[in-house]
């Protein structure tokens, strides 16, 4: 019971060292609408996980980038809301997210089956390491300043693609497959792996799929896109990806497109 109360006392006083202004917190629902279009019991919740998340992480801009209270809120509002339901302890295997102003262009190197190496340049939105730090890059997540543009890339968003994956490596394998008992691994196995089959089938053919085609790469790309879509464009992934969107719920105990 004591360490219970003084667990809450931390965190409470936690929550008032960062309290979110008001109309800051009303500006970035403006900007994210499929932030405000959750309930009011769902955005108070979202409001004091935010509180907990910009009071445990350090941020960190480079290149004379200034992490502004706008920009904080913004990453911190989008990153919570996956974990909602599960608690902020999910994110604890890090500390530090690195802004950048746009995309950064990462050397990769890599050696094939007969043991040619190749090297290639790629640029990068954000990418989630085992242990941090998480990078983002502020252009990928910004919206336009004109209201009537707010939320008009509907479905892609790099902080919830970027912390999708930190669930998933919180095991320690970035496999699309989050920590889960054994009996519950499978079954998510066997759904997850039959719906990538079928999803890169239709990418394969040319389709237009709601959930972003960069999911063919690799299951756990897969998982990471279709989180984007079930928070982001919940109603319409129930309806074209009804098995994802039921796996997903289930896991993260959210039912955004009721």
């Amino acid at each position: 019971m004591i360490l219970k109360a003084i667990r809450n006392w931390r965190e409470q006083r936690a929550i008032e060292r960062h309290a979110i202004p008001d109309a800051l917190w009303q500006l970035t629902l403006l900007r994210y609408p499929f932030l405000a279009q959750r309930s009011a019991e769902d955005l108070a919740e979202l409001r004091r996980l935010c509180s907990l998340f910009l009071a445990g992480k350090e941020f960190h801009g480079v290149a004379g980038f200034e992490v502004s209270d706008e920009i904080a809120v913004a990453v911190a509002a989008q990153a919570c809301l996956p974990v909602l339901r599960l608690g902020l302890g999910w994110y604890d295997g890090f500390v530090g997210i690195v802004m950048h102003a746009g995309e950064v262009v990462a050397q990769r190197r890599y050696e094939d089956e007969d043991g040619i190496v190749h090297e290639y340049d790629e640029e990068l939105a954000g990418e989630a390491m085992e242990g941090g730090p998480l990078m983002l890059a502020w252009q990928a997540i910004a919206v336009s300043d004109d209201p009537a543009e707010f939320g008009a890339d509907a479905v892609y968003n790099v902080v919830i693609h970027e912390f999708a994956h930190v669930i998933d490596m919180r095991d320690g394998l970035a496999d699309g497959v989050p920590p889960l008992d054994a009996a519950e691994r499978e079954r998510w196995i066997e759904v997850i792996d039959a719906e990538w089959e079928t999803f890169c089938q239709r990418v394969d053919a040319g389709e237009d799929t709601l959930i972003d085609p960069y999911g063919a790469e690799a299951v756990e790309e897969f998982f990471a896109v279709a989180v984007e879509a079930f928070f982001v464009a919940p109603a319409a992934m129930r309806t074209e990806e009804p098995a994802m969107y039921a796996l997903l719920a289930g896991f993260f105990k959210q039912d955004p497109a009721a």
